[in-house]
């Protein structure tokens, strides 16, 4: 079936638009955009939400129906549409408006579609950025296979406040290897052609500063210098850019005192001045209309304004643009040049997508029966997760089981919940496919002893006895503890991330049993457990792992893989202590528990529970001392740093090997160590392997306060090692 949009008297195919015609997708969108009227522009520039749908407020309009404000050509996009028949149903009625311009359809894939991953969290603990885009691939390949062709992640917003709910959607603390993530999963998520089937639009958010919310309070503001910004914040969101980002979205919070999406510094100033970004911007869920709350706009018809002439190319859900830009345009307030280019970055994008081609390409029965929770895919997915555990103790090789174990205690109600192992943020994933630990471990043949042992709603203990029955008639037990799904995400910030009494102590309850104890945290963010930490004699952190949740702990926890995940986030030992990361500054008075006045405090240590980068293994692994090709060097000349790992332990296992940077002295003051490479490696019992990381311009400059990169003469330590705090040092000096 051909599909014709129409213009007055012409009348152009849309295989003249998008096959025939020998013009690049910018000429074509450009060609179409000739024959739009200013509300067929307009249209474009919104996006509207199915209602049975929500993830957030409602601007309610009235309309009579949605498929009557397509067939008009007022949306250029629909959200939340997530069945074939409705969105083959909304699409048919785009192509019966005038000029029959298909939609986008937008959902938030963050983890996967119908198959869950790991969340973004815990997949970051992999360091593996290899199995990081497969698996944004697959989860692509499902989505498209679902009818939707845009995701709204990666999210590249770096936190170091673990009390901020959505550190579960991101890669963690680190600017250099949240950048690498993020192209990772924007590699995944579009391949090299988005109208390939396996293929659908990222969305680089939020942009920017979002996780630096005051307080750790979702939606709160932010406040930082702009030499912060550029070297902390930023690097993410320009490693978004340089790889190919088909769109950006606003960020909630303000931004030097203007909300993001009417910041013409982020939109105009950096994002197309300086990175030349040619994608479209899309608001997050009503953040034009809320520029009003937040005292900048007066009112709805200013806020469409402030976020028009920023570059806000579409507006999700809140509808200033759908009442008040033609008015706007009318009125001289916004030229109508500033729509064109919006519209124009829009419409490439949908021939991109190939909609123009075949606006049904997305809605194929037979592919979405063959490709939902395929077992090509569920198999990706539980390499996914095994690939995230975390093992953070296991004191007298606890771990892995023994092959003698039959009979295990399985205690905790979140060993045997589909709906939380899913985790926060699932899309539509299918809780009934979700395989928990409990399932798992009896598909394997295991005589399971299960006990609750606390309140899952309270974290109260529950039937103790019973819990330490179960335990005391097992070879071994298991107990799974931490936080329900829906504790982390969007809207679900913490004032209190220490587990819950009950919890820690049925947990030393049981340790005082005498049997093996394995304590599975359960979570989407660091969580605080003192008492655990300090009792229990093995702890694998799991976050929330997806549909193939309890088959991937067993595979770690009986040994048919070897854990190699390290922590994305630093782990605090106490409230006080939030926000903490690993590459804090000096000061002036540098810490010492030893002398009262310096950086520290009176009741806690600066120490955290696990530092960013911790993560052991099941073998053992040296590293020899590192060796600098040149120890001196000139400006822009370049040297590499060689260290040997070797695998002293007898299992194979996978090392993530980390480099490490400091300025010691710059016009400055830079932190006592920065990320600058790592690689993640696999050796056998025995085997030794020689690590090279180049050390270039990348590895030693910093962001000054206007945003230009500089590398400065002088001293450098460059350190390496498996953890940021296990390092060894080597001093390279850059000549003036």
């Amino acid at each position: 079936m051909k599909y014709t949009f129409l213009s007055g008297l012409l009348l152009l195919s849309v295989s003249h638009l998008s096959a025939s015609t020998p013009t690049d997708n910018w000429q074509r969108a450009d060609l179409l955009l000739q024959q739009m009227t200013l509300e067929e522009k307009i249209g474009q520039m919104n996006q509207i939400s199915n209602k049975s749908k929500l993830t957030g407020p409602v601007s309610e309009r009235g309309f009579k129906s949605l498929v009557e404000l397509v067939e008009n050509g007022m949306a250029g996009s629909l959200l939340n549409v997530t069945d074939l028949q409705s969105i083959r149903t909304y699409q048919e009625a785009a192509l019966r408006s005038r000029l029959g311009i298909p939609l986008i359809f937008g959902l938030d894939v963050i983890h996967g579609m119908r198959t869950i991953s790991p969340i973004p969290l815990g997949e970051a603990a992999s360091f593996d950025l290899e199995a990081i885009e497969r698996s944004a691939r697959w989860a692509a390949t499902e989505t498209a296979a679902s009818g939707i062709h845009w995701t709204f992640a990666p999210m590249v917003d770096i936190s170091t406040d673990a009390r901020w709910g959505r550190v579960m959607e991101g890669a963690g603390e680190d600017p250099y290897y949240g950048a690498q993530v993020a192209r990772a999963r924007i590699r995944g998520f579009q391949g090299d052609d988005l109208s390939a089937p396996n293929t659908i639009m990222a969305c680089c958010k939020h942009f920017a500063g979002y996780g630096a919310a005051t307080s750790g309070k979702d939606y709160n503001s932010v406040d930082m210098s702009r030499g912060h910004f550029y070297n902390y914040y930023m690097p993410p969101y320009k490693a978004a850019a340089e790889a190919g980002v088909a769109t950006f979205m606003n960020a909630f919070n303000d931004f030097d005192g203007i909300p993001c999406t009417g910041n013409t510094f982020l939109l105009q100033e950096l994002l197309r001045g300086r990175w030349h970004y040619q994608g479209f911007v899309v608001s997050d869920w009503n953040s034009v209309e809320e520029m009003v709350p937040h005292g900048y706009a007066a009112n709805r018809k200013e806020a469409a304004k402030a976020a028009a002439n920023a570059g806000c190319d579409m507006e999700m859900c809140s509808l200033c643009y759908f009442d008040h830009l033609k008015e706007l345009v009318e009125s001289g307030e916004i030229p109508e040049q500033k729509i064109d280019e919006a519209v124009r970055r829009i419409l490439y994008a949908k021939f991109e997508l190939g909609l123009f081609d075949d606006p049904m390409r997305y809605c194929d029965t037979n592919r979405l029966r063959q490709t939902v929770l395929s077992s090509q895919i569920r198999a990706a997915a539980r390499d996914m997760a095994k690939r995230s555990i975390v093992l953070l103790k296991n004191d007298n090789q606890t771990l892995p089981l023994s092959p003698k174990i039959k009979h295990i205690a399985l205690i905790g109600p979140l060993c045997d919940s589909q709906l939380d192992m899913r985790g926060g943020w699932a899309a539509e994933g299918v809780v009934d496919s979700i395989v928990t630990l409990r399932r798992a471990l009896t598909d394997r043949g295991y005589t399971i002893h299960y006990a609750e042992g606390y309140n899952a709603e309270t974290g109260l203990e529950s039937n103790t006895a019973q819990a330490l029955q179960a335990a005391c008639q097992s070879d071994a037990v298991i107990v799974a503890v931490g936080e329900r799904a829906r504790d982390s995400g969007e809207a679900r910030s913490r004032g209190e991330l220490n587990l819950p009494s009950g919890q820690q102590e049925l947990v030393k309850k049981l340790v005082s049993t005498g049997k093996p104890v394995v304590v599975l945290v359960m979570g989407g963010r660091p969580l605080i457990f003192n008492d655990i930490k300090n009792h229990a004699p093995a702890i694998l952190f799991t976050w929330w792992l997806g549909t193939e949740a309890g088959n991937a702990l067993c595979d770690v926890l009986f040994g048919d893989y070897n854990p190699g995940a390290k922590l994305p986030m630093t782990f605090p030992a106490h409230m006080g202590q939030i926000p903490i990361y690993y590459y804090y500054k000096s000061t002036g008075r540098p810490a010492d528990p030893n002398k009262p006045h310096t950086t520290r405090f009176i009741d806690i240590d600066n120490a955290p529970a696990y530092p960013f980068g911790y993560g052991l293994s099941y073998t053992t692994f040296t590293f020899s001392t590192p060796r600098l090709e040149k120890t001196m060097i000139a400006p822009g000349e370049k040297t590499c740093l060689r260290v040997t790992v070797t695998n002293t332990g007898k299992r194979s296992g996978e090392e993530v090997v980390q480099l490490y940077v400091r300025d010691r002295f710059a016009s400055l003051t830079r932190p006592v160590k920065e990320l600058r490479g790592f690689q993640k490696i696999m050796l056998s019992p025995g085997e030794s392997r020689t690590v090279e990381f180049p050390i270039d311009q990348e590895q030693l400059g910093f962001y000054t306060n206007e945003g230009n990169f500089i590398v400065e003469p002088g001293d450098f330590d460059i350190m390496v090692g498996n953890s940021s705090d296990q390092l060894q040092t080597v001093s390279l000096t850059v000549s003036k």
